[in-house]
């Protein structure tokens, strides 16, 4: 029986490059997947069908006044426009396109609210078209008030340009940088009249408290989430690249670069498969993540239903061994195919930890993926997805204390370029919350526990995360992220927590 040889015997989870097939497969069973399928309510993808003419959706309020006609955008380009003050509602995307502030492109949109994400194109005369659905919108406030109503129905405007994000980047912020460019003179507090408003607005949507701005600026610092205090190896913050700027393989391109990762819609694509992850498995991965400042991985097991297409994720299989430990390597993955051939499951996925970076796939963890794909499918010709998941635990841009999860696949190169790297995608999981907390689960956190328990990189869950906040106050948050619906779970974590503190 083969597995995943190799991934405990690399130096680094990133240099991942081998991966094979469980030869043994339990029988699939179809009538219980079809159940889940029914009580988590996912749909069938619709393959390839062409999607319908995409619609235009005028909305937003009175801030769909800040469209302007092309006459009036025209005047902005001459000199004597530019030189007359402008409010923030003479500058569109219109106008930061034609200036070269911001490019049309696929996905280059978001937005973030209330837990829930949305994405969108830029296209060429600045509108905005929803990746979902294919709705046209005129204006950011526009799209920022459909998606904030489909969450939150009694919402009247959508603060579209303090909501609507460009690469990553805040909408308004791309409009101050036209004003200092052209307008250097411009008295700022009449310029952007209104957005302080919006700002403020904006953080109370996401749940958070307005404060002044100099308190905010101070919270804004990233020692408030850097974890000096744990010891630190000389590593360094990586900046995330688009894969468009990759081009073909280069040797001499570091392969610890990590890559944003693209939309299927945006590559013409449809997600092949529907996935759905048990919130017991969120909860043991995101535990054994935490533990350590060093990299970790571990496995997936569950299903794969070819009728219906779901892949379901239904238990973790940490890894306790050290990373090109060959030693132990071949004994803890013989004990995991074990546990899951008792269980029932197949080998589905893997997971790994960036500890303190951006969990987004690096050039080589896009490498292992797509090796684990291809291997995993096996002798026989058949479809079998592999999930690649990756935890940020003690990111710094990460939102609040929970960890950063990010599930994703590649896309083989196109066969015209072969010598391109696969393209690293974002996959749609549904989460399904698990009734309890099972003995098996806790007797792995257990395990976890004595695992690292003298280990030199194990995190001071004493220490200060931010200034009111523990590591161990910050695990225990993002844990309950996780949490199962019997509420008993939090007594029972109890005992796992203290004896986290006692190993110190």
């Amino acid at each position: 029986m083969t597995f995943f040889p190799g991934i405990l015997r690399s130096s680094s989870v990133e240099a991942v490059r081998a991966v094979a097939q469980l030869a043994w497969s339990p029988p699939s069973v179809p009538s219980a997947t079809k159940s889940l399928r029914t009580a988590i309510g996912i749909p069938r993808f619709p393959g390839s069908e062409p999607p319908l003419s995409p619609q235009v959706v005028e909305e937003g309020g009175e801030e769909e006044e800040e469209e302007l006609s092309g006459g009036e955008e025209s005047d902005l380009r001459t000199p004597s426009g530019r030189g007359s003050l402008l409010t923030r509602r003479g500058i569109t995307l219109r106008v930061l396109l034609k200036d070269s502030l911001v490019e049309p492109g696929d996905g280059v949109l978001s937005i973030h609210y209330l837990g829930k994400k949305f994405v969108g194109d830029l296209l060429n005369d600045g509108k905005i078209r929803w990746v979902e659905t294919g709705q046209i919108f005129n204006s950011p406030s526009a799209w920022a008030t459909h998606c904030k109503r489909l969450v939150n129905p009694a919402k009247k405007s959508g603060c579209g340009w303090a909501s609507v994000r460009y690469r990553g980047q805040k909408l308004v912020q791309y409009k101050t940088s036209w004003l200092h460019k052209y307008q250097p003179s411009a008295d700022m507090s009449l310029v952007s009249e209104g957005e302080d408003d919006e700002m403020g607005d904006e953080e109370e949507e996401e749940g958070k408290t307005a404060v002044p701005t100099d308190d905010k600026n101070r919270k804004n610092k990233p020692e408030l989430h850097d974890i000096s205090l744990v010891p630190r190896r000389g590593d360094r913050e990586r900046i995330p690249v688009r894969y468009c700027t990759l081009g073909t393989r280069d040797a001499a391109r570091d392969p610890h670069t990590l890559v944003e990762l693209s939309a299927f819609s945006a590559i013409n694509r449809f997600q092949p498969f529907n996935v759905a992850v048990s919130s017991n498995v969120l909860l043991l991965m995101d535990f054994h993540c935490h533990l350590t400042t060093s990299e970790v991985v571990g496995y997936l097991g569950g299903r794969w239903d070819t009728n219906t297409q779901l892949l379901t994720v239904l238990r973790a299989f940490p890894c306790r061994t050290r990373l090109a430990d060959r030693d132990s390597a071949s004994a803890v993955e013989e004990e995991i195919c074990q546990n899951l051939f008792m269980r029932g499951l197949s080998l589905v996925g893997w997971y790994h930890s960036h500890p303190r970076g951006p969990a987004l796939p690096s050039l080589q963890d896009i490498d292992s993926q797509m090796d684990h794909q291809l291997r995993l499918q096996g002798s026989s010709n058949g479809f079998q997805p592999c999930l690649g998941i990756i935890c940020g635990p003690y990111y710094h841009g990460n939102q609040g204390v929970a960890s950063t999860i990010t599930p994703f696949w590649v896309v083989p190169p196109p066969e015209q370029r072969p010598n391109d790297y696969g393209i690293p995608v974002a996959v749609e999981v549904t989460y399904v919350q698990d009734n309890f907390l099972t003995s098996d689960v806790l007797n792995e956190m257990m395990l976890l526990v004595d695992f690292y328990r003298a280990a030199p990189d194990l995190v001071q869950f004493h220490q200060f995360w931010c200034p009111d906040t523990t590591m161990m106050d910050k695990i225990k948050g993002s844990l309950s992220g996780h949490a199962p619906k019997d509420q008993a779970y939090s007594q029972i974590l109890e005992h796992v927590y203290n004896q986290l503190i006692n190993t110190h």
